[in-house]
């Protein structure tokens, strides 16, 4: 992912977006498309919390293990409905609506599917933690945490419960075609919107031009060059 984004960046800058289909189709695109994005940045902050951050942090923080996985439980699988739903919507517009569909490319074919394997998968495993709990801070997030040392931590993960191998295989494979594939534009976010300065913007509809009072008569008809010259001058 890394050395596929560094690559594409240099040779592929301006293929940084998200190849927009919304002239094809809005009304589905501007439900969906908040409601799956906004979502996502909730899980993508949900799995920083459970796999970056270590259980003995969260204890320093007097944050008790009952009160850690009912927040994880609730506001994770909120979250991840949202984007189930947000998806769904989206992959409707596109089977649905031709122009959307005819737009679709080879790399969607292979991140769509992929995509919502990963998404059901997360659900699954929060479902599952009501009935088997799993403290997978000690186990998948381990894991998860050796492969930025380059030591990965094979039985940590080999001895985590099935769906979450399920959901960690094609999230990494996911994250293989990052860099080959319109997800890439997550890396562009307009940030600087936030803080940017006003544009004004001018119209660009004519202004009704200045006509001033000499040169109108009572008959309706044109004043004579004489009195346009006198006007003019006035």
């Amino acid at each position: 992912m890394v050395a596929g984004t560094l690559w594409r960046y240099r040779y592929d800058r301006f293929g940084f977006t998200t190849r927009s289909s919304q002239l094809h189709e809005s009304r589905l695109l501007s439900i969906g498309g908040p409601l799956f994005h906004y979502a996502l940045l909730f899980v993508a902050g949900g799995h920083v919390m459970g796999l970056l951050v270590p259980e003995w942090l969260t204890q320093r923080l007097r944050a008790s293990e009952t009160m850690y996985h009912t927040v994880a439980l609730t506001m994770g699988g909120t979250a991840g409905l949202a984007a189930v739903c947000g998806l769904a919507i989206l992959l409707w517009r596109r089977l649905r609506v031709p122009a959307v569909r005819r737009a679709t490319s080879r790399s969607d074919r292979l991140v769509h599917p992929l995509l919502t394997t990963v998404l059901l998968a997360g659900l699954a495993a929060t479902a599952s933690s009501v009935a088997n709990p799993y403290d997978y801070r000690l186990g998948v997030a381990v894991w998860f945490r050796s492969l930025f040392a380059l030591d990965p931590d094979v039985p940590a993960m080999a001895h985590a419960p099935f769906v979450y191998q399920v959901h960690a295989l094609p999230a990494m494979t996911l994250f293989a075609l990052w860099p080959f594939s319109r997800l890439v534009h997550a890396f562009t976010v307009p940030v600087g919107y936030l803080v940017r300065p006003y544009i004004v913007y001018r119209s660009r509809a004519r202004a009704t031009p200045y006509r001033h009072p000499a040169s109108t008569v009572s008959d309706g008809k044109r004043p004579a060059a004489g009195q346009q010259q006198r006007a003019r001058q006035r």
